[in-house]
Order: structure tokens, then C-alpha cells, then sequence
């Protein structure tokens, strides 16, 4: 049986910061330091670590998309409510400098930010939000950039069939 977050007795903003604990997280050492109880805001940090460091000492690569990984989708499933099915469409990340000891990334929400995403998967098919994360060093230089684009549909939505191909006679 598949846990389901939404099903948790607990307050949501503490089976967040309970993420830390989740074996990619503890293992990169992503640490939550910041949740919002409406999970409109989280911040996270990352120190460096000599497991979260690559060959020539700076922070893995990997462990920083990590760090950034499912937080949108997260805000948007809670904050969207069970009518509405979010998955994590795709990603890219643009390294700008070196990432050496503690780095931090936030990821903001605003309600009319998600009020328009849900108007757009109400009146379309889907919506396909994207968001751009920067992930900051201690001295406040951007070490690099994520943009991330999710999709949203309501569950009450048919999905589309595709057409099969016509198929030719003699």
C-alpha cells in the first residue's frame, strides 16, 4: 500500500520538515528550514559535506536538482486540493559557479499564482506552470538555476484519446 501524505493524521508543515529524513534528502544532506503552515513557502539548505561533494570538491550536481526536486508539485497538490492530479513535467539546471559550503533555495506560492493555475486547468485540458528556482551561496551569488515545469489537470477532466491512424484500403 502506497503512503499517502494527505491521508496523515499529522499537520502537513511538519510531515514536511519531516523530509529531511527521507533517504535522498538525509543522504545529500538537504536540510527543510522553513515551512509554511498553508505550504505556500519553504526554504531548504544544503551544507557541503564530504558525500554531497564531487571529484573536484564542490557541491554533486545531482544533489543540487535534488534539493530542489519535488517542492512545487508538493505546494501545488496541497494547495490545489484532491480534485486536481500534479505531476512533475520536466526539468533543466544551468550551473553559474561552483557551489561550496551552505547553499539555499526558497520556493514561493502566492494565491493568486495558484488561483490562476487552477483557472487554467479548469477552462483547458491542463495547465503546465513553470517556476524558476536559484539556488544561492552564503555570499548571495546564484551557483545555479532550475526551471521546472509541472502539469495540472482536474481529475474530473477526460484525457484526450488519441486518433488512431487511418488505415488505407486497396
Amino acid at each position: 500500500m502506497a503512503f499517502d501524505i494527505r491521508k496523515f493524521p499529522l499537520k502537513k508543515s511538519v510531515l514536511f520538515r519531516l523530509l529531511r529524513y527521507w533517504p535522498p534528502y538525509l543522504g545529500a544532506g538537504v536540510r527543510l528550514t522553513h515551512v509554511a503552515a498553508d505550504l505556500r513557502s519553504i526554504d531548504v539548505e544544503m551544507r557541503a559535506h564530504a558525500w554531497n561533494k564531487n571529484y573536484v570538491g564542490v557541491h554533486f550536481g545531482g544533489s543540487l536538482y535534488a534539493m530542489t526536486d519535488p517542492f512545487y508539485m508538493l505546494m501545488l497538490l496541497e494547495n490545489l486540493g484532491p480534485d486536481y492530479i500534479v505531476w512533475d513535467k520536466s526539468a533543466q539546471i544551468r550551473f553559474k559557479r561552483p557551489g561550496k559550503g551552505r547553499v539555499k533555495a526558497s520556493f514561493k506560492l502566492s494565491p493568486e499564482r495558484i488561483q490562476a493555475i487552477r483557472d487554467e486547468a479548469d477552462a483547458e485540458e491542463k495547465a503546465e506552470p513553470s517556476f524558476q528556482i536559484k539556488i544561492f551561496n552564503d555570499a548571495g551569488d546564484v551557483i545555479a538555476e532550475v526551471d521546472k515545469v509541472v502539469s495540472v489537470r482536474r481529475k474530473d477532466k477526460p484525457r484526450p484519446t488519441r486518433a488512431s491512424s487511418p488505415t488505407q484500403s486497396e
